[in-house]
């Protein structure tokens, strides 16, 4: 099933369970690729029969072995270029998304490499996500939502979501990017010198344990 549609499944359902355990249902699939449920739930069938995803009916989508190989090598492509137009390009990190979402499924394989070597082969992206090596091997750290940090925790941001570039500006703007150490207090956050109000960000940011 070689269709950029199905990497672009494949990805989503990955990267829904990278940051939390939870498996992903048919109907977040469908929230999350802005898709009729019933488009989403005949695509499943088609990645079932292909041996890329297990699902029963009504059930969590989970990635096969062999899914979870070729979303690993989606997700490699996708953060590649987005470190590639941040560090190369002068993007912001609100910028990027878009643009490796279809970059992602026009460059080569020999290109990909270029751009691994040419960045010194970097294990994160600007947003903090691990990108995985050309085995597929991704490297992980001990990590927690900064909503589930108790007050008096303190961690650096290891991730923030990367889906709202209007709250990657204003998370910028509060000194809160990926590697800014903060101390968690009952509903707010202190950067350096500075409290910070949590409102939406709770949800978007992960710390080190």
């Amino acid at each position: 099933m070689a269709s950029p549609a199905a990497d672009d499944y494949l990805k989503t359902v990955y990267a829904h369970t990278e940051w939390q355990d939870a498996p992903i249902t048919p109907s977040q699939l469908a929230a999350k690729l802005g898709i009729a449920p019933s488009s989403v739930t005949e695509m499943v069938k088609k990645l079932a029969a292909a041996g890329l995803v297990s699902h029963v009916p009504y059930g969590a989508v989970r990635l096969t072995d062999a899914g979870l190989s070729r979303a690993l090598a989606m997700v490699r492509r996708h953060r590649l270029i987005e470190t590639w137009l941040v560090q190369e390009f002068g993007y912001a990190w609100d910028e990027v998304h878009d643009e490796a979402e279809v970059l992602e499924h026009t460059i080569s394989d020999r290109l990909l490499e270029g751009i691994d070597e040419r960045l010194g082969r970097p294990r994160f992206d600007p947003h903090g996500d691990a990108i995985p090596d050309a085995e597929g091997h991704v490297e992980r750290v001990p990590f927690v939502l900064l909503a589930d940090a108790p007050a008096g925790h303190t961690g650096r941001v290891l991730r923030v979501d990367d889906r709202d570039p209007e709250l990657l500006r204003t998370l910028e703007t509060a000194g809160l990017g990926v590697g800014a150490e903060v101390l968690v207090r009952e509903s707010s956050v202190v950067v350096g010198a500075v409290e910070r109000d949590l409102d939406d960000a709770a949800h978007a940011i992960w710390l080190s344990r």
